[in-house]
């Protein structure tokens, strides 16, 4: 060992004992296989979390068709929007029979 690497070792472990253990176990990298640990345990929890809101949902929809409440919300949809097509429909042919009631503006051709 020549005397330039020796000097270097040496500096070496005068730095590292002078470094509070904290500060030396904290600078410790991450490894791949603690990446991949953590991400799995966040997809995991994620995956728990759309699993449990899916099933509030399931319970709230079988709930409402238990109750009669889902059957009869679909039927006043239903009505709302035949009603709706009938005003229509009159409101059309109100219109085309006044169109049709009107004196033509346009003189005809001879």
């Amino acid at each position: 060992m020549n005397s330039h690497n020796f000097f270097r070792f040496i500096a070496g472990i005068v730095f590292a004992s002078a470094l509070p253990p904290a500060m030396a176990n904290s600078e410790k990298k991450p490894t791949s296989q603690d990446i991949a640990a953590k991400t799995e345990q966040q997809q995991l929890l994620k995956a728990k979390e759309a699993s449990q809101q899916t099933q509030q949902r399931e319970k709230q929809v079988l709930q409402r068709q238990a109750s009669g409440d889902w059957e009869a919300e679909q039927k006043a949809k239903a009505n709302a929007q035949f009603n709706q097509r009938e005003s229509r429909e009159q409101r059309y042919l109100r219109e085309a029979k006044e169109a049709a009631a009107k004196d033509r503006k346009i003189p005809k051709p001879n």
